[in-house]
């Protein structure tokens, strides 16, 4: 009885597994948005992907250390209360801005961490999309102590 419950639960768990891939879909903004990769200022960057448009500022949080002692992984943390589509993070400390863009499903609340690499003291920006179509911005200075991309 035992063997037959495991094997239909695995038989289940394979179905499953097989039809989410399906339902998912995102958005390739290396594709869609190519010059945002190769922008070596996070103002180019930004533009590149998102426009010129104005952000405000104030909406979004970004937790991150004022000193980061190694540039190999620095901690990056992205919060914010409103409806957001689209969260990009860029910093100016490596020859390449862009480091990630997020897509957010409807009604998620963002509360975001990642790791990044830093060559050299910085400022890291958070740029996000809201479903009101409006930009919104967050930039924060990290000092970095020992560079994490080989320097």
């Amino acid at each position: 009885m035992q063997r037959r419950k495991f094997l239909s639960l695995g038989a289940t768990a394979v179905a499953a597994a097989s039809v989410l891939p399906a339902s998912l879909s995102a958005t390739d903004f290396r594709a869609t948005a190519p010059k945002a990769w190769e922008a070596p200022s996070s103002k180019e960057a930004i533009e590149a992907l998102f426009g010129s448009s104005e952000m405000i500022d104030g909406q979004i949080e970004i937790k991150a250390p004022k000193l980061a002692e190694n540039g190999g992984a620095v901690p990056i943390g992205i919060k914010s209360k409103l409806d957001l589509a689209v969260v990009a993070l860029f910093q100016d400390a490596n020859p390449r801005s862009a480091v990630v863009v997020m897509e957010l499903p409807e009604g998620s609340v963002a509360d975001l961490m990642t790791k990044i690499k830093m060559r050299k003291t910085a400022n890291v920006t958070v740029v996000a999309k809201g479903r009101d179509g409006k930009l919104y911005s967050a930039v924060q200075k990290v000092e970095v102590s020992i560079g994490g991309c080989g320097g």
